[in-house]
């Protein structure tokens, strides 16, 4: 008797945590509905903070977006070895095309939320996005700096490196 209640708890359970997860997702409007046609292609996003549980600095939850630049985002996180290996790329991105091309790096495992907000699936990962913030291509482990430039001419966006 002990078992067969125990299991119809654990499936009222797991039904009811779907069902709220279900809820959650339906319940976003998608960006075409909420979209003001009145509002330039590119607004800022002002960089905000969630605090961090056994952590003394808020985390970085979004990027500040400072004009109509192509953008390269790599989530990833500082522990993992392929992501250690793109730390020095992606520096040499920000110095290299500075005001030519907007280069972030965001930490999943000090704000897990970002897996859910960019649908990630493993790390690190990296998003291609056009100057009016379009996702255009999505790679996931290492990539080298030059697949990297090569795939922004594949795309056909020219960058040049900054003087």
């Amino acid at each position: 008797m002990n078992k067969t209640v125990n299991v119809l708890i654990v499936v009222v359970l797991i039904i009811t945590v779907s069902a709220v997860v279900n809820h959650k997702k339906n319940s976003r409007p998608a960006a075409a509905e909420t979209a003001d046609v009145n509002q330039p292609a590119v607004e800022p996003v002002v960089a905000a903070s969630i605090e961090v549980p056994n952590s003394e600095e808020p985390v970085l939850t979004e990027i500040e977006v400072t004009g109509p630049l192509p953008r390269f985002l790599d989530l990833g996180s500082t522990t993992c070895v392929p992501c250690k290996l793109m730390a020095p790329i992606i520096e040499e991105l920000k110095t290299e095309y500075a005001g030519i091309m907007e280069v972030h790096f965001l930490d999943v495992n000090t704000n897990p939320i970002l897996n859910e907000e960019f649908d990630i699936r493993v790390i690190p990962t990296q998003i291609f996005y056009d100057a009016d913030g379009n996702e255009l291509f999505r790679h996931e482990g290492f990539i080298s700096k030059e697949d990297i430039l090569a795939k922004w001419a594949e795309l056909g966006i020219e960058l040049k490196k900054s003087e």
